[in-house]
């Protein structure tokens, strides 16, 4: 497992009857958490003196409850892999989030050193890029930077992150578009990017209502993208966060689509430590690709 370990902003201070006590900050939540199907006493202080709790319903969604929690708030997270300090906006939404996936700082560290070390310049494209966490990371790495995301709410709050990290001028390109189709256009475009990130949702909707469904689409996505990777690739991550695709699988996928490349494939599930018993929180998968050192 890889474990987003770096944090100082950010961390899991217990796991216990389906939630997760986590501190942001100077600010505790409480949020559901469904890998947590244990039940271990409650002993941490922060169960009874959080800043928000989302109580999920039986019917389904949920509501936030708050206790003295701002209405926006920030956290940084540095890594020797980038040279700028990542500042992040977060404030709670709907269905539980706050703008900002912790565990995805394994990966930033990865691909920020394979960024760093490469010694030449460096097209990322971050597609389903969400509120900017890996464009960032990688903008800062130093590389150029195509962000795809088909909300534009995510793509506003992914440009008030890169403002905030003082990357506002940084070579990055912001776009709100379906994440498939762009890939499409870029293919008769004749577009090349040396490392392409994606983190796809296990269900979601395009700008104009297009579905889309993680077990049927990603395969196919993947093998679209293999089209615009430049003759000399760098890296390819998948993250998944649905418990039916195994490491194993995205393995397979990976390897299958890019075996004409000198790489080496590997998947293994992400997780945050937990700081008040010494576990660790599975946090879904990731897939890496990178070329041969």
């Amino acid at each position: 497992m890889w474990i987003a370990d770096g944090w100082k902003d950010y961390e899991v201070i217990d796991t216990s009857c389906g939630e997760k006590l986590e501190r942001w900050g100077d600010y505790i939540l409480v949020r559901p958490d469904p890998q947590v199907i244990w039940n271990t006493p409650k002993t941490q202080r922060g169960w009874k003196k959080m800043n928000g709790h989302y109580h999920r319903s039986k019917k389904g969604g949920g509501k936030w409850e708050f206790f003295h929690l701002p209405e926006q708030w920030t956290i940084q997270y540095e890594s020797k892999a980038f040279d700028k300090t990542l500042t992040f906006n977060l404030k709670p939404f709907s269905f539980k989030h706050t703008g900002l996936f912790p565990e995805q700082a394994t990966n930033w560290d990865w691909f920020g050193e394979k960024i760093k070390k490469a010694g030449r310049p460096v097209k990322v494209l971050n597609l389903f890029a969400y509120t900017g966490g890996a464009t960032l990371a990688a903008a800062a790495a130093g590389a150029n930077v195509t962000h795809v995301d088909a909300s534009k709410g995510m793509v506003a709050w992914a440009k008030e992150n890169a403002v905030s990290s003082g990357l506002a001028d940084a070579p990055i390109r912001w776009l709100v578009d379906d994440c498939v189709k762009f890939v499409e256009r870029e293919i008769r475009r004749g577009n090349k990017y040396d490392a392409i990130i994606m983190d796809p949702p296990s269900y979601g909707r395009g700008p104009k209502g297009e579905i889309w469904k993680i077990e049927d689409a990603i395969h196919p996505l993947i093998k679209l993208c293999t089209q615009i990777l430049s003759d000399d690739p760098l890296f390819f991550l998948i993250n998944s966060y649905t418990t039916g695709l195994a490491p194993a699988v995205l393995t397979y996928m990976i390897s299958t689509e890019l075996k004409k490349y000198n790489g080496v494939v590997d998947s293994q599930e992400i997780g945050l430590p937990v700081s008040g018993n010494g576990l660790v929180l599975p946090c879904g998968a990731s897939g890496r690709w990178c070329r041969k050192e």
